[in-house]
């Protein structure tokens, strides 16, 4: 089903990225593929965003990367999650759910 293009609200990207990656190590182009796929067509991470997004969660030390060649035969730089990539992850998916319960009481207010 696919759905009109959401902006994504800023610092989500990276929380995406990080749940992508929990699933397991992927390059740039298939964790954007795999980003749209899931939330239906409604996100598309570009490579303006999400490669910054990328090089942020690694200088962090939430990601490492290698390079390696992709189903296509070509070279790529795949992206793994550390401990502290997974740390962060529940954290800002702990976070996620307080701001969405909060959103949906100021929504549902009479």
């Amino acid at each position: 089903m696919a759905r009109d293009n959401l902006e994504l609200v800023q610092g989500t990207l990276d929380l995406l990225v990080l749940k992508t990656l929990d699933l397991g190590p992927n390059h740039g182009l298939g964790i954007a593929r795999r980003i749209q796929a899931v939330s239906q067509g409604a996100f598309h991470p570009q490579p303006g965003s999400l490669f910054p997004s990328l090089h942020r969660l690694e200088e962090s030390g939430w990601l490492t990367s290698e390079w390696g060649e992709s189903e296509n035969r070509r070279r790529a730089k795949y992206y793994r999650l550390t401990r502290a990539g997974r740390r962060r992850l529940e954290a800002e998916v702990a976070n996620w759910d307080r701001v969405a319960a909060a959103i949906r009481l100021v929504l549902s207010a009479t």
